[in-house]
C-alpha cells in the first residue's frame, strides 16, 4: 500500500503516548485518508514521533471494517517503494495486487502476501468488484543497510493456525505457539494475528531479545492488566518473556509484531526509506523521470502491467532536510 498523503508529513503526529504501571506504552492512532473524495480511512499507529520502530516494523495502517459501496474501496495506482518490504494482512475482503517484477495475486483473508522492495519496484492495489466489506492491516519493514539494496521480489504464504490456550494464534512472518512461515526475512521478527474469546486470557510467549507492539483490531482488550482501547498498539520493550492478554466482553482479535531492534537510523519519507535525505531525494527523482514522464519504463521501478491507469506521482518533497529517525 501506498502513503497516499499529499503532503507526507517527515515526522508523523499520534504523539502522545501513555505509560502504564505495568511498563506498556499505549499509542493512539491519527486518521489519514487513503485516496480521493470517497476516501477509505486508515489509522496509522506506527511511525510516530516519540517512536519510529518496532524491530523493522516501520509503518502500521489499520483499515475497516470499510463499507466499500461507500467509499469505492481500495483503488491504489502503481507506486513506488525502496529499502523495505510491505506485508499484507487481510480480516475481510480481497484486493489485487499486480507489481513490476510480474506477480499478479490477490491478497484474502489469513494469508500474507509479503514483496520485498529492496533497491526499488512499483505496485498497484485494487480491491475486487466482489469485495463488500474490507477489513485488515498494511504493514511495513524496513531493511537493514546490508539488506536494503536487495533485488526486489513477491512473495505468498497461507500459515496455519496453532492453538495456545483458549487462543488461536495464525503467524504469518517469524514463528509462535507452533504456527508460522518460512517467508523471507533480513531481520529477526514476528508477525501473527491472535483471536481471543471474551472473557479468556492467554500468556502469550515472548521472545526477551524483541520490543513488541499490540495492536487492537476488535474486542475489549487488557495487555499486561492495561486496558488497550481498539486500533490503539500497545508497546512492550525488550526483556519480556511472556505477557497476559485479557479479553473483555467481546471477543478480541490482535495483531502482535516484534523484532529486535533494528539499531540503525532511517529516512523514511512518502513510499520511500533511505539512509539520508540524498537518498530519498535520488529515488523521488528515478520515479518522476522514468515512471511519471515515462524516460525509462526499465528503469529502476520498473512498470506495473494490466493496471488500467496512470502511475501516482510523488508529491513536492519538504523544503527542508529530511532527519533520519530511529
Amino acid at each position: 500500500m501506498s502513503n497516499l498523503e499529499r503532503d507526507p508529513a517527515e515526522v508523523l503526529a499520534g504523539d502522545d503516548v501513555v505509560v502504564t504501571d505495568a511498563g506498556v506504552e499505549i499509542l493512539e492512532p491519527r486518521e489519514v485518508p487513503l485516496g480521493g473524495p470517497r476516501a477509505m480511512t486508515v489509522r496509522r499507529t506506527l511511525p510516530q514521533r516519540k517512536r519510529s520502530l518496532i524491530g523493522g516494523w516501520c509503518f502500521i495502517d489499520h483499515y475497516g471494517p470499510d463499507d466499500v459501496a461507500s467509499t469505492g474501496g481500495m483503488r491504489v495506482p502503481p507506486h513506488p517503494h525502496t529499502g523495505l518490504q510491505t506485508v499484507s494482512w487481510l480480516f475481510e475482503g480481497e484486493i489485487e495486487h499486480r507489481d513490476s517484477v510480474g506477480s499478479h495475486a490477490l491478497v484474502r483473508p489469513g494469508e500474507l502476501n509479503l514483496m520485498t522492495a529492496g533497491r526499488g519496484i512499483s505496485h498497484s492495489e485494487v480491491s475486487t468488484p466482489g469485495t463488500e466489506r474490507l477489513h485488515g492491516v498494511q504493514l511495513w519493514v524496513a531493511l537493514p543497510s546490508a539488506s536494503r539494496d536487495v533485488a526486489p521480489f513477491f512473495e505468498h504464504h497461507a500459515p496455519l493456525p496453532a492453538t495456545l490456550g483458549a487462543a488461536s494464534v495464525r503467524t504469518f512472518v517469524g514463528a509462535l505457539a507452533g504456527s508460522g512461515t518460512d517467508a523471507t526475512v533480513f531481520s529477526p521478527l514476528v508477525g501473527a494475528e491472535v483471536l481471543l474469546p471474551a472473557g479468556a486470557t492467554v500468556q502469550l510467549p515472548l521472545d526477551t531479545a524483541f520490543e513488541h507492539g499490540i495492536l487492537v483490531d476488535a474486542g475489549e482488550v487488557a495487555v499486561a492488566g492495561a486496558p488497550v482501547p481498539r486500533a490503539h498498539l500497545a508497546y512492550l520493550c525488550p526483556g519480556r518473556a511472556s505477557v497476559e492478554i485479557t479479553a473483555g466482553a467481546a471477543d478480541a482479535r490482535l495483531v502482535l509484531l516484534g523484532g529486535e531492534p533494528l539499531g540503525e537510523e532511517i529516512v523514511m519519507w512518502w513510499n520511500f526509506i533511505g539512509r539520508s535525505h540524498e537518498d530519498v531525494v535520488a529515488a523521488r527523482a528515478e520515479w518522476q523521470r522514468d515512471v511519471i514522464d515515462a524516460e525509462d519504463p526499465a528503469g529502476r521501478f520498473g512498470t506495473v502491467e494490466g493496471y488500467d491507469g496512470s502511475a501516482l506521482p510523488a508529491p513536492a518533497l519538504p523544503t527542508v532536510r529530511l532527519k533520519p529517525r530511529s
